[in-house]
């Protein structure tokens, strides 16, 4: 899998959620982190950040599935981020993808979007501060 792959294939998982960018960008570095090797990765590059492993490739992959008709980018003017929830086609596409995937890859993949949804901003990033402390070397967040 490609990294625009990748991300379809991981918010597919999530079964119709709709994310922040904190959360897609844990959900993606959770995946290179532990499950790089099943899955063809690592796929991105993270780097300590603002609020922890961040990689700006991430931000393309989902242009990229917008322009393919696969995305949805949601702007607020009440927030200072951009939503994110996958199309019926990109659907589609990514449960084509997650099949590929040996079974407890994908159910595993399932986890990790249902854990990084599941929590606050607050929670989530301490949360991988925890278990990733070389990635809170950056951080604005005070947890």
């Amino acid at each position: 899998m490609d990294q625009t792959d990748i991300t379809l294939a991981a918010l597919t998982s999530a079964n119709g959620v709709t994310f922040t960018p904190v959360q897609i960008q844990k959900l993606l570095f959770l995946i290179d982190m532990r499950l790089a090797q099943q899955t063809g990765g690592p796929h991105f590059k993270f780097e300590p950040y603002d609020y922890g492993p961040f990689d700006a490739k991430i931000y393309r992959c989902l242009e990229s599935l917008q322009h393919q008709g696969e995305l949805e980018i949601i702007e607020n003017a009440n927030l200072r981020w951009k939503k994110y929830r996958l199309t019926p086609e990109g659907i589609a596409r990514g449960q084509q993808l997650l099949s590929k995937l040996p079974e407890d890859v994908s159910e595993y993949i399932s986890r990790l979007a249902f854990f990084v949804t599941s929590m606050s901003f607050e929670e989530l990033v301490g949360t991988i501060y925890k278990a990733y402390p070389a990635m809170k070397v950056n951080s604005v967040f005070r947890d």
